[in-house]
């Protein structure tokens, strides 16, 4: 099968790095890779009572903009490298990001989407970027891989995966972790954290991680229990000492700067983006 990836851009260099990784990460399968930007006319919003219509000078003038942008890009990322294995397809409209974004995975079943963040310290959105968040936020049948700005691809050979072991796994939520862990021999490091606990699971989180453990064991993969330690550092720490290349959890309640995993792991890491980090969302119904 071709698998099917979006590329959000807003023609700033810390998406084309996020395009870049994708097409290293994924360079060895084939791939359908639709690049999107959403273009709006100066002077409107899309709230206001009246936009301009096809044909108006406003609108013409926004999207000779995009066009003439998105040309330029294609073109950028053609000197990658051409990859026989991919397809570039380019796709420019009047929307906003969320909903471009939206419309595009219901039309072209998009598996997973690539985004940018920016590696400078303030409030979340300045962390990760505007459109991260509001893709992150706002997407929630669609897995997403942020990539830090300065990034350089490296093929992902340990990537960490934080859980309270509190929920029910399943294994469509998590194959886009499985599919990059197997194409590029990545072991996964699972974490549980308990600052408060000696380390015994309750029954319930006992059969969720047998659960995680029979999904997780077409893959290289190790369990590890931190103790009398924030969740948040124990991650940090757990990265740095292991070397990990990538972090990856599962975003439950859609809400993610809310979750008790993502909430520290933006604090802490976030804040100086060191490595991808891959938001897992329920994908088994499309939006």
């Amino acid at each position: 099968m071709i698998k099917q990836v979006l590329l959000p851009t807003d023609f700033s260099k810390n998406a084309l790095n996020a395009i870049r990784y994708a097409l290293d990460l994924y360079s060895d399968i084939r791939c359908e890779f639709y690049l999107l930007h959403a273009f709006q006319a100066s002077g409107y919003t899309l709230d206001s009572m009246r936009v301009p219509e096809p044909g108006e000078p406003h609108y013409e003038a926004a999207k000779k903009r995009s066009l003439e942008g998105m040309a330029k890009l294609k073109q950028m990322v053609l000197l990658h490298g051409q990859n026989p294995n991919h397809t570039l397809h380019t796709i420019s409209t009047f929307n906003s990001l969320v909903e471009a974004v939206r419309n595009t995975i219901a039309k072209k079943d998009i598996e997973i989407i690539f985004m940018g963040t920016k590696g400078v310290t303030g409030s979340k959105a300045r962390i990760f970027g505007t459109n991260t968040v509001a893709i992150m936020e706002a997407i929630k049948n669609c897995p997403v891989l942020a990539i830090p700005e300065h990034y350089s691809f490296a093929p992902p050979k340990k990537i960490v995966f934080p859980t309270d072991y509190k929920t029910a796994y399943k294994k469509k939520e998590m194959e886009p972790l499985l599919e990059i862990a197997k194409l590029h021999n990545a072991k996964i490091d699972v974490i549980h954290i308990d600052k408060e606990k000696d380390g015994k699971l309750s029954a319930k989180q006992a059969a969720n991680q047998e659960l995680l453990t029979n999904i997780l064991d077409q893959c290289s993969y190790s369990l590890h229990f931190l103790s009398e330690v924030k969740i948040s550092k124990g991650i940090t720490l757990f990265i740095e000492s292991q070397k990990s290349d990538m972090i990856a959890f599962l975003n439950k309640k859609h809400l993610f700067f809310g979750s008790i995993l993502s909430n520290p792991l933006v604090k802490e890491i976030g804040y100086e983006p060191t490595i991808p980090i891959l938001e897992l969302n329920d994908n088994s119904k499309r939006i």
